[in-house]
């Protein structure tokens, strides 16, 4: 076999999974998405949005987000007033429906943005100890992070813009070597 094979390492492929489940989200300022991988498999995903059988944001849902959208409030205040769960809480309540241990085994969580307080808390609760992120978000404490012993790494958006780009571009052809 000659010619070069090309795959994504690990962190990339995950966080391009994040990255896909953030097309799910139905909240309309700003688009999250989380997996919690273990052993290098993807254990859970979860996306920003409303809650299952409530009026989705971009319908008018969350009466805060249209407030954000409106400019009546910053990004990362009023939080405890949103209808809309996080990507990272919604990844971890995927692992609780499903009865599945999360943290307990070197869970990673890999997500858009780094997590507010309260998924940063859920985090360290179920044993997360190391989260990648594209993003930074308003309202996270790398103090509370640090002291917990989770490290947060930032991968680089431009890596996973090429792998983005590389499954467009080769959608539909052979990809193996020739």
């Amino acid at each position: 076999m000659t010619g070069s094979f090309e795959r994504p390492p690990w962190d990339e492929y995950f966080m391009l999974q994040a990255e896909l489940a953030k097309l799910r989200s139905n909240c309309i300022t700003r688009h999250v998405g989380a997996v919690i991988v273990r052993n290098n498999r993807q254990i859970a995903t979860g996306y920003n949005g409303t809650p299952p059988g409530v009026k989705n944001c971009f319908e008018g849902g969350c009466k805060r987000c249209q407030l954000r959208m409106e400019g009546k409030i910053e990004s990362g205040a009023s939080l405890d007033r949103c209808l809309c769960s996080h990507a990272e809480a919604n990844a971890i309540m995927h692992c609780a429906i499903l009865g599945i241990e999360a943290g307990a085994k070197g869970a990673v969580l890999y997500t858009t943005f780094v997590p507010c307080l309260e998924c940063t808390k859920m985090a360290i609760t179920i044993g997360i100890k190391k989260i990648f992120c594209l993003d930074s978000y308003p309202e996270t404490d790398f103090d509370l992070l640090k002291e917990a012993g989770v490290e947060v790494i930032n991968l680089e958006k431009k890596k996973i813009q090429y792998w983005a780009k590389a499954l467009i571009d080769g959608y539909g052809k052979d990809l193996s070597p020739k």
